[in-house]
């Protein structure tokens, strides 16, 4: 009867699985290595220390007097 055309009609769809769950993972795998790559970008900023950043970022704003932050750069070690 239509035993060779069943047949054959589970071997395309395991086929068209198999491409669909390749397809899911290489998906997964791309988008795990994006953001993992954006993660790794977003602390750094030119070679600038965070620490000093803040410190850039606080004086920028106001927060600190200009005395408040050479003592805090002294502290941390860096240029003035």
């Amino acid at each position: 009867m239509m035993w060779g055309y069943g047949y054959n009609g589970w071997g395309w769809m395991l086929l068209v699985g198999a491409l669909v769950a390749i397809g899911i993972v290489v998906l997964i795998v791309f988008l795990i290595r994006n953001s993992t790559v954006s993660a790794r970008r977003v602390g750094a900023d030119k070679g600038t220390p965070r620490p000093r950043q803040i410190l850039d970022e606080r004086y920028a704003r106001g927060e600190l007097t200009t005395e408040e932050y050479h003592e805090r750069i002294a502290i941390l070690g860096g240029k003035q």
